[in-house]
């Protein structure tokens, strides 16, 4: 008896001192926890119990060494969970108050770009998150005016708002304002106008927090790696490579994290660290029916004496031995079953996964409205401009099943594929984001109405795909990149002539004209970047994923606002009423651009938040236009010239829809100057300005929409 209970003791000594072991995060002598917190290796509270001092935890505050994160949570997987200061800005009735906008630095712990979200909390708020020290910009979201309208638990733009962010980063601030500048009496609405970050769902807003935000902080996801260099690099240096024994390398964003391997678990960056799991003590971890046997990182299935069989729960299994004639009649039949069986249920598989497939794309394709489009397409017979209608493995074969190199182009509507078609036609396929099911009428109708444009200056609608659960829309291939790179392209070494920018000027108005006129379209988000040049440089207005069509009774459409900032007609943003008169906008700030070679949101004046905009015509205005004028234009175009497109453009961007004028009037004035100053319709002039001081031309092959 004594015997027994000195073994049962001895046992429980030996999976105690196991479990810990198991369970052991941080090197020998060194603390384990600070706090309530675990610190797993790498990281450490004191030196000799850490990688390097970028893994430092000071358990006094819970900062990791050198960065912003105050630590909540670090997983051996590679995450980590932490508090970031927020960023406000308060108001009194006099105008700003006081604020808060603290730099951001993570060292080598990016954010996770799909664990976080940006909020700005605030009426008529704006939160952008910019670099560290300049005005470039990372990403932002702002809030309406509504305050009289808020929901508490939504956060939809009325009062608070949230949008992704990026991959990779690891220093930046947030900057937050009043998005119209009203700055005067923003305390009547709430003082103050807040933007951090946090966790995706770890937020519900409510009305109270309009006010006093100033000391809350969110938890933030972060994302740790060790080394700087990818698996196979840091495996060629074994006196760098943390990664212990029993345990496999991963590629991350930067650097290269460990874990344990198959069959083991434990720290993966401790020597020692991953140690085998006894799969048979838990019969979850095992697949035997009968006997286990636990082997270092694995495990393997016995039957017992007079059994036959691999002792598999999904093999199989364990039989009792039978005799030699009882063996071969029961093989022979079972062989022959298994066989038959075996072809039946494959082509019965077969057979219904065909069935099942085509009855799933016969549902997306009624769900995309495609009944209704081969409807419309039935009662179009004879049309040229009629699109056609792909199947999915028609574009998937195209574009190599969409291949991400064959991506040409990414917005915040889709993404852009090379693709090329049977018969050697070169189209970019656009693969947009999930429509409304409730829109899919109106979805269908603007693919008619684009199908049916045949204007020199539109990109072309070659055919969709309506079988896929987002429809595919196949367009013209146009070669020579996109406006916005060649007016503010990083290298900035190619220049447009000022005969070619007014030519561009000219083909894009009257392609909005003729969409205004001819098929009542708005295109609702003009921008340089929307704007496609061919390879001779003839202006391509592209990407019509938030256009919207207006019966032609009506002058105007209520429709949520979209659009991107900066470009956004301020009158139709406020009122939600969407005209022709918001596309004219829209044009005047790429006129703008055309003339300055600016950003539309780049810092500029003596204010940060002063907009492209109010700078070019308060400049206009003090006669000092000269200042802000793009250096080729300068020395290109004539006073008259510029005087005249000048008050063009401030025409276009009035405030007021009613005092701008139409695009078609806007087509017959930048017509009416080339003939008045002898500028040619037609100019294939780009240069590009050289380290010697000459001119040479220079082609661009990209495509984006």
């Amino acid at each position: 008896m004594g015997m027994l209970l000195i073994l049962i003791l001895n046992l429980m000594i030996s999976i105690v001192i196991q479990s810990r072991r198991i369970s052991a995060q941080s090197l020998p002598g060194c603390p384990n926890k600070c706090k309530n917190v675990t610190i797993p290796y790498p990281f450490g509270t004191r030196e000799g119990c850490y990688l390097n001092e970028l893994y430092f935890v000071n358990c006094k505050n819970l900062r990791i060494f050198n960065t912003s994160i105050q630590v909540l949570e670090i997983s051996p997987d590679g995450h980590m969970r932490g508090l970031l200061p927020i960023s406000y800005r308060c108001y009194n009735e006099r105008g700003f108050e006081n604020g808060s906008e603290p730099r951001i630095w993570l060292s080598r712990f990016p954010l996770s770009s799909l664990q976080n979200v940006l909020t700005t909390v605030g009426c008529d708020a704006r939160a952008n998150m910019k670099v560290a020290y300049g005005e470039d910009y990372i990403t932002g979201c702002l809030t309406n005016t509504g305050c009289n309208m808020i929901t508490n638990g939504s956060c939809l733009s009325l009062g608070c708002s949230q949008i992704s962010v990026p991959m990779n980063v690891t220093s930046f601030r947030i900057h937050t304002q009043d998005n119209t500048n009203m700055n005067v009496g923003k305390w009547r609405f709430n003082n103050c106008t807040y933007g951090f970050l946090v966790e995706k769902d770890s937020y519900t807003f409510s009305a109270t927090d309009l006010y006093n935000m100033q000391k809350q902080s969110f938890p933030v996801s972060f994302i740790w790696t060790v080394g700087n260099t990818g698996c196979e690099e840091a495996q060629a240096n074994p006196t760098t490579y943390v990664c212990a024994e029993n345990s496999v390398c991963v590629d991350d964003i930067i650097g290269y994290r460990c874990q344990c391997a198959q069959g083991y678990q434990g720290n993966a960056y401790l020597p020692n660290g991953c140690q085998d799991v006894n799969e048979c003590e838990d019969a979850l971890l095992h697949s035997c029916t009968h006997i286990c046997k636990n082997t270092v990182g694995n495990h393997t299935c016995h039957c017992p004496k007079g059994y036959s069989g691999d002792g598999l729960k999904d093999g199989t299994r364990c039989t009792k031995n039978r005799t030699s004639a009882q063996k071969l009649g029961i093989y022979m039949g079972i062989s022959m079953g298994i066989v038959v069986t075996s072809i039946t249920m494959f082509l019965s598989y077969c057979f219904l996964k065909q069935r099942r497939l085509a009855k799933q794309k016969e549902m997306i394709f009624k769900r995309n409205g495609g009944k209704i489009f081969e409807k419309i397409l039935s009662e179009s017979e004879g049309s040229t401009q009629i699109v056609k209608i792909f199947t999915e493995d028609e574009l998937k074969k195209a574009t190599k099943n969409f291949s991400p190199y064959n991506v040409v182009g990414q917005g915040g509507f889709g993404t852009v594929y090379k693709g090329i078609l049977i018969d050697n036609t070169v189209v970019a396929i656009k693969k947009s984001k999930v429509i409304d099911p409730n829109q899919i009428g109106q979805f269908v109708n603007e693919v008619v109405l684009l199908s049916q444009i045949n204007h020199p200056n539109i990109v072309k609608l070659v055919g969709c795909c309506l079988e896929t659960d987002v429809p595919l829309l196949a367009y013209e291939y146009i070669v020579n990149d996109t406006l916005f790179h060649h007016l503010h392209g990083t290298s900035r070494g190619s220049l447009l002539s000022w005969r070619m920018r007014l030519k561009i000027a000219l083909e894009t108005a009257g392609a909005i004209a003729y969409m205004h006129s001819a098929t009542k379209i708005i295109h609702r988000d003009i921008k340089s970047s929307n704007i496609l040049l061919n390879d001779d440089y003839s202006a391509k207005v592209s990407d019509f994923g938030i256009s919207r069509s207006i019966p032609k009774n009506k002058m105007e459409v209520s429709t949520a606002v979209q659009g991107t900032l900066g470009y956004i007609d301020p009158e139709y943003f406020i009122s939600g009423i969407l005209t022709g008169k918001s596309d004219v906008y829209s044009f005047g700030v790429v006129l703008m651009e055309l003339l300055t070679g600016e950003k539309v949101n780049s810092a500029i004046g003596t204010r940060t938040y002063q907009s492209l905009v109010d700078h070019f015509v308060l400049l206009l205005k003090e006669d000092r236009l000269f200042e802000i004028l793009d250096d080729q234009v300068k020395l290109d175009a004539t006073h008259d010239q510029l005087n005249r497109v000048a008050h063009l453009v401030k025409s276009c961007v009035s405030p007021q829809a009613m005092a701008r004028p139409t695009m078609e009037e806007v087509k017959q004035e930048l017509l009416a100057l080339q003939e008045i100053f002898g500028l040619p319709h037609t100019d294939k002039e780009i240069v590009s300005f050289c380290s010697t001081g000459s001119y040479v031309t220079e082609p661009s092959s990209s495509q984006m929409f």
